[in-house]
Parts: structure tokens; C-alpha cells; sequence
């Protein structure tokens, strides 16, 4: 057996012919992966300069992957795909010449190469490059999956991320509106004066949500550390220092369950507004969806994964918490029910939940199972209980309650936010409410921070990827993380 067949890979020759292809290049002097083109349009960009009266069609420098290929005897057209998507080459010998178009021929599905050319429309109305020089700059040893159909498995697609961008047009679109979604989301936050900050994704405490925090160690400092849970309590210390308006993109780690809704790791956007309160955040998360409508998605009217149409235009519905439990539960006395008794209407009504859990989290879970998913027009769900957050102002008339609102769309939380709370003692008293004998656990330093003044505020989080799953239609959190978590393959 020769060296080139022991690199065959799955039982398949392609990769030794390709290799083949590379050797024999090498051989005569050329190394395509030595080589560098200098490309001056993008495919739209090219695509634009076609002027359809003129007879001098300008000159375009393009670059990209082959995706297809017809030979022609001494003419052939080929399709690149680029950033913005595909255009059609024509490459002739009689433009080329016979040997550089020899040399043409040998190239595969898959290589990178740069070409050169005037413009003109094919008798079929596509607008085409016709080349005048063409060159590879990396050579593709593996075949592309054969469209989509050899590209099936959820696994690989997850795993093999970059294929299914190349192959998968609707993958690409995803990918390319998230990095629209983010970008327009900052540049509406900007034009209303906020400033983006960065805080540490490292602490010495973990706070700001209810989680369970991955844990590393920090060997300068010889200390145990958690990746962050939340951004919240690091911003609003940006609220004490006088900034009235900030905000946050980055990554979230929990270490806890995955789902169709739920990963890891994951983007969220912190935003914290001061002289505002939880009814400032309607407005604000209103604008901000309405706004990446308009100029993402086209339409405020969308359709979910299954079909539904969300309709995101106009006011949006506002409920409060109780009212939509009493009503799943058909038990207006829901509240005043004793423990056993909710129990009991729990199992009638086919819920599970864990009979050593506290009251409030046996409604809880009523509300995030059977009321949540019901939950598809915009909805703003107002007056939470106070057990549920302590980082909320407490509701003036009545105390039960807190001056907070869950954005529910399409069955899922996509936006939780506050009216913040800012008394020190307040504030001290709910987190050790929260942590119980955990004293080790309690953040003296914000809490310190909150007796130097924090301003009335607004705050509210926003999960960029459960965004994405609803602006984007996608099925799951998974489709819209480029590269997520997988279990590593045998043998990695």
C-alpha cells in the first residue's frame, strides 16, 4: 500500500486524489496555499456594477469556495460563494489561455480561488464574470457535503458548524440576522445615549440570578473563582459611579440543564437605565424589538418554527402573575390555599413538582409550566411575588408583590426586567432572605456600593439567542449558537 492510499479517509478515495492534485501542484512550483489574491468586490457588490445598456462592463476582482461546476469542453461556468453569497464565473480558454485553463480543469468542489473579469448577463439573464485570470488559494482536500442531503445528522451539523454554512443557505441567513440583531440592537441603544461597558466574567462571588456557577481557580491569587451567572450587579455599581445609561452584551455561564431553550453558555444583554423603572423597560424593550422588525426581519409580523404568527406590532397585552395563575388553576382561592391543597390541585392538574419545594415554587411551577407556554402574543407579566427576586423593588401597595415584568413570547421568557432596588438595608435583608446560613455567599462589596447612593433605575435582560429563536423562526437555542457544547467525540 503507498503512502497516499493509507490517507484515504472513511473508505473514500477522494481525499487521495485530491491530495494527489496537491502533490502534483507542489511539484510543478505551485503551493495554493502559499498564495494570497487580492479581491476588490464582494459578489453583491460585483453584481451592482453590471450596467445593463453599457457595451464597457467594468472590470471586478472576486473571490470565494466553489460550490459548482460545469465543465464544457473548452468553457466552462462555475459558482463561488462568498459573505454575501454566489456568482457565476465564465472561464474559456479563449480568455485564459489552454494551459492556465488546463490547469483550471483540475480544480475541485470545494477550493477557494480568486478571479478576475469583465461583467456581462448570460442568455439566461444571469449576471457573470467573464475571467480573465483565475486563481487558487487553498485547496479543498475533503468534499462538501452534496448540498444538504449529505448533511442530515444534528450531531455533525453542530459539530461541523462551518459545513453547514456552506451548504445549508438558511443556516447562513440565521447566522448572518444574529450578527444584524446585535449590531442594530447596539446601535438603537447608542442613538438613546447609553454607554456599553464590560465587566469581569471571573468573580470571587456569584450574583444576580438564582444559578449554579462553574467554578475555576485562579492560581495568581491561589483562590477558587466562578464564572459570572449575570452582569447585574457589577452595572448597577456603573449606576452609583453617575452612569445613567449602560449597557452589556456578553456571555452568561450556568452550570446547569440543556434543552430546547436552555444552554450554558449563553449571550444576554444587561441594560440599566436610571430615573426609569420596570414601566420605562416596556417601553424600552418594546422599541428595541420593534425597531430590529423593521430593520432585521422586515415585518413585525412573524411565524414561529411551528407555523404560529406572532404579531409584534402596536401596544402588547399586560397580565398580572396572579391573575393567570387563578386562572390556570381554576381556583380563584389559589393563594390562600394551604400547601397540600396546591399539592393536590397540582397532581389534578397533571403538573409535576416537588412536594418538598415552598409554596411560592409550587406556583412557580404552574406558571412556567402550564401558563408560560401559553404564552404566545407579546405579553408583559406584572407583579411577581416577592420570594421570586431580590434585587426588585417591593410593590407600595401591597408588599406581596414586586414592581417587576416577565416579557413572555411564543411560550418563552425572552426578557425579565425591574424596577431596581436601591435601599442598602432592603436590599441586604432580601439576600440573606435569598442565601439563608450561606453568610460566605452574601456580596458586602455591592451591597457597600448601595450605601454610597444608587439612583432610582430601570433594568432588564434580554437573551440574545431566545431573540434569535424568535425573530429567526429556529427550532432550538442550538440553531442559534454558532458553535455549541457537544460531548466530545472518541478518539478527541
Amino acid at each position: 500500500m503507498t503512502e497516499l492510499e493509507e490517507k484515504k479517509v472513511d473508505g473514500s478515495d477522494v481525499y487521495a486524489v485530491r491530495m494527489a492534485k496537491l502533490e502534483d501542484m507542489r511539484r510543478n512550483g505551485f503551493d495554493p496555499f502559499g498564495q494570497n489574491f487580492q479581491r476588490e468586490h464582494t459578489s453583491e457588490e460585483a453584481k451592482k456594477l453590471y450596467e445593463a445598456d453599457s457595451e464597457n462592463q467594468q472590470m471586478v476582482s472576486v473571490a470565494g469556495r466553489i460550490v459548482t461546476f460545469r465543465l464544457m469542453g473548452r468553457a466552462s461556468f462555475v459558482k463561488i460563494l462568498d459573505s454575501d453569497g454566489q456568482i457565476q464565473l465564465y472561464v474559456s480558454t479563449n480568455d485564459i489561455g489552454d494551459d492556465q485553463y488546463k490547469d483550471f480543469t483540475k480544480f475541485d468542489i470545494g477550493d477557494i480561488v480568486g478571479a478576475s473579469g469583465e461583467l456581462f448577463r448570460t442568455k439566461t439573464g444571469e449576471i457573470t464574470v467573464r475571467v480573465k485570470s483565475i486563481l487558487m488559494v487553498a485547496k479543498s482536500l475533503r468534499p462538501l457535503p452534496e448540498k444538504w442531503h449529505g448533511l442530515v445528522d444534528n450531531d455533525q451539523i453542530y459539530r461541523q458548524r462551518y459545513l453547514d454554512l456552506i451548504v445549508n443557505q438558511e443556516s447562513r441567513d440565521r447566522a448572518k440576522k444574529r450578527c444584524q440583531i446585535v449590531k442594530e440592537i447596539r446601535r438603537f441603544l447608542w442613538a438613546k445615549g447609553f454607554e456599553e461597558v464590560e465587566t469581569p466574567i471571573l468573580q470571587n462571588i456569584v450574583g444576580g440570578a438564582a444559578a449554579r456557577p462553574f467554578e475555576t481557580f485562579m492560581n495568581a491569587l491561589n483562590q477558587k473563582c466562578y464564572l459570572r451567572i449575570a452582569t447585574e450587579l457589577f452595572l448597577k455599581r456603573m449606576l452609583v459611579a453617575g452612569f445613567d445609561r449602560v449597557f452589556e452584551i456578553g456571555r452568561i455561564f450556568r452550570n446547569e440543564g440543556l434543552s430546547r431553550k436552555h444552554n450554558p453558555e449563553f449571550t444576554s444583554i444587561e441594560i440599566y437605565q436610571a430615573f426609569s423603572d420596570y414601566k420605562g423597560m416596556m417601553t424600552l424593550v418594546r422599541e428595541i424589538l420593534q425597531h430590529l422588525c423593521k430593520t432585521v426581519v422586515g415585518t413585525t409580523t412573524i411565524a414561529a418554527h411551528d407555523g404560529t404568527i406572532i404579531e409584534l406590532g402596536g401596544e402588547w397585552a399586560e397580565r398580572r402573575y396572579c391573575d393567570l395563575i387563578t386562572e390556570a388553576t381554576g381556583n380563584a382561592d389559589w393563594f390562600s390555599f394551604s400547601k397540600d391543597q396546591k399539592l393536590k390541585r397540582c397532581k389534578d392538574l397533571e403538573v409535576e413538582v416537588n412536594p418538598d419545594n415552598e409554596d411560592f415554587e409550587i406556583t412557580n411551577d404552574v406558571y412556567s409550566k402550564i401558563v408560560e407556554p401559553k404564552l404566545i402574543q407579546p405579553t408583559f407579566v406584572t407583579h411577581l411575588p416577592r420570594e421570586l427576586c431580590p434585587l426588585a423593588k417591593i410593590n407600595k401597595a401591597d408588599s406581596r408583590y414586586l414592581d417587576v415584568f416577565e416579557l413572555c413570547i411564543n411560550g418563552q421568557e425572552i426578557a425579565p426586567a425591574y424596577s431596581e432596588q436601591n435601599d442598602p438595608f432592603i436590599q441586604r435583608e432580601m439576600f440573606e432572605k435569598q442565601i439563608g446560613e450561606e453568610k460566605h455567599n452574601l456580596d458586602n462589596e455591592f451591597l457597600l456600593s448601595l450605601e454610597y447612593g444608587m439612583p432610582p433605575a430601570g433594568g432588564m435582560g434580554i437573551g440574545i439567542d431566545r431573540l434569535v429563536i424568535l425573530l429567526t423562526g429556529a427550532a432550538s437555542i442550538r440553531d442559534t449558537i454558532l458553535f455549541p457544547m457537544l460531548r466530545p467525540q472518541e478518539g478527541n
